[in-house]
């Protein structure tokens, strides 16, 4: 017998699930709550059952601005469907959310898929679009700290010399400096001309930490007294993952580049298998790409899921759907 259903963070049924199958802090009814609170949307689970097989996907859902109907999208991160490993089960399952969304009232589905979870996301496309849109960067936390110094590009690795002979220290979850670290984020965002959703209030940052207990750890780096940047980072069944990293406006002496170096040499000695920086600007193969793929040799393939859970409804809003429709900004609504 199947069943499908959208449950709530209150639901046991949530949890229930990921006991069942591997999952990260992404999945998580505490993290999905959290960053449903940043938009305003109600945060969901898609769990689909059969027999002894779970599929699961966190959800936010939003309204759609002058209608009665919703949209569903991912929460910030990498949150994309888990389950047991059956291609056709998934496929199934992609059938079954589509049709029980658009009972719902809501119109589109937009998902991020997990790089480091493996699973038949390919039998995600026969419900949606599956969009590939480039690489992620993993540092490999089961190599030998020679192994990882010797992945680190050469430029990367006179900087972080540079930065310990010139005294930077990292601290690791002196919670005393978060305040102070939470000043460089947003200074991060003013110099890099971050639109207004990644200006997340102070608030916020206290309310991850509480929610996420230990599963959340803050490197704060550090001279003269002086905070220069930080790297907020989860910790969540051997994956480790860069959550947010900022450096102040002053002179911060390659601090950015101990802190990566300095995290991955704490996560090994916890026995952490894998380290995930995360990619360019939308996944391409940028600027900021390039930074993280000279620490190291990992690569992992990024891809989205665009699904239109009611056809009639996403015609009257955005037309007919086109191919750049659905490989560009989705929902193209919005």
């Amino acid at each position: 017998m199947a069943d499908a259903a959208l449950l709530s963070p209150r639901d046991p049924a949530w949890t229930e699930a990921l006991d069942r199958v591997r999952h990260d802090i992404y999945h998580i009814p505490e993290y999905v709550r959290l960053d449903a609170g940043l938009t305003g949307g109600t945060p969901v689970a898609f769990r689909y059952d059969e027999a002894d097989r779970v599929f699961l996907l966190p959800l936010l859902l939003r309204p759609v601005p002058d209608t009665d109907l919703q949209d569903a999208t991912s929460p910030y991160g990498y949150p994309g469907p888990v389950g047991s490993e059956d291609a056709a089960f998934w496929s199934r399952a992609a059938g079954m959310m589509r049709e029980l969304l658009c009972t719902e009232g809501v119109v589109t589905a937009f998902a991020r898929l997990h790089p480091l979870l493996a699973g038949p996301h390919e039998a995600l496309a026969p419900a949606g679009t599956l969009l590939n849109h480039g690489e992620t960067v993993s540092i490999d936390l089961t190599l030998s700290l020679d192994e990882l110094w010797s992945q680190t590009h050469r430029s990367h690795r006179n900087q972080i010399n540079k930065a310990t002979r010139a005294g930077v220290e990292i601290v690791f979850d002196d919670w005393t400096l978060y305040d102070t670290w939470i000043d460089t984020y947003h200074a991060t965002m003013r110099r890099v001309g971050a639109t207004d959703f990644y200006f997340f209030g102070t608030e916020h940052f206290h309310n991850l930490r509480d929610a996420l207990a230990d599963h959340v750890h803050l490197a704060v780096a550090a001279l003269d007294g002086r905070v220069l940047g930080g790297n907020l980072f989860f910790e969540y069944d051997g994956m480790m993952h860069t959550h947010l990293q900022s450096t102040a406006d002053a002179p911060i002496h390659y601090a950015d580049k101990l802190l990566y170096h300095a995290v991955r040499t704490w996560g090994r000695e916890r026995g952490n298998r894998i380290y995930h920086l995360g990619g360019g600007v939308g996944g391409s193969a940028d600027s900021l790409f390039r930074y993280k793929s000279q620490f190291a040799a990992g690569r992992h393939r990024f891809h989205t899921w665009r699904v239109i859970t009611d056809p009639s409804n996403f015609e009257k809003l955005a037309g007919p759907p086109t191919p750049e429709s659905l490989t560009g900004r989705f929902p193209p609504y919005r």
